[in-house]
């Protein structure tokens, strides 16, 4: 009887047999490696794209923040040169008013003295400077009016204390006028003369100068 062992065999073909491999070979390797390095880059430059665009929109918001803040300072910038323009203006013409008082002579600082020492109800008639003497006439309704003239142009070191009244007396004419209406005047004007010495006005012959009359 013929006897084969069959399980020897089997044996020997498993034995014999080859293990599958799972490894990688160089070309699919090369390819794994292509494809990580190709995605990579389009990660990459998705990214930077992405970047850009927001660094674009960040330039652009700038951009028009610049030019609001450009406008806003031009105004101002045409506010302050109108402010410079005028206030270079006021500075020429205080310049010119200082001027012009440093400039005034002495007749000029009396006239403006002497008007702004008027009482109310009081007026002048003549006002004649010859050297340092000075003769004021004029007329007033009260001798009240009158002393507080007087007193008034001695506020100013221009005239020399003390201001004489040289004489006061009811005009005449009033009367007249009043004979001729056949009653009594309401008001009776007083006619006035006044009498003060300018400081700083040499006498004529010593090298001063007489100033023209005035009248008001």
């Amino acid at each position: 009887m013929i006897r084969i062992n069959l399980l020897g065999v089997e044996r020997k073909q498993v034995r014999g047999s080859k293990v599958p491999s799972f490894g990688f070979d160089t070309g699919q390797k090369l390819t794994v490696a292509c494809s990580l390095i190709l995605v990579g880059a389009m990660l990459g430059i998705g990214y930077w794209f992405y970047w850009l665009n927001e660094t674009s929109a960040r330039v652009d918001r700038e951009i028009v923040a610049g030019n609001a803040e450009a406008t806003r300072l031009r105004g101002l910038l045409m506010e302050v040169q109108q402010f410079e323009g005028r206030k270079a203006q006021l500075t020429q013409r205080v310049q010119l008013i200082e001027q012009l008082r440093g400039g005034q002579s002495v007749p000029v600082q009396l006239l403006d003295h002497v008007s702004r020492s008027l009482p109310d109800m009081l007026w002048l008639t003549s006002m004649v400077q010859n050297g340092p003497e000075l003769t004021i006439q004029g007329r007033s309704t009260t001798l009240i009016a009158l002393s507080d003239f007087v007193n008034n142009l001695g506020t100013n070191p221009l005239l020399i204390k003390p201001i004489e009244i040289v004489n006061s007396e009811v005009d005449p004419s009033s009367k007249n006028v009043a004979q001729a209406s056949g009653g009594s005047p309401a008001v009776e004007m007083v006619r006035f003369t006044v009498k003060a010495q300018v400081a700083g006005v040499a006498p004529k012959g010593r090298g001063g100068r007489g100033a023209a009359p005035a009248r008001k």
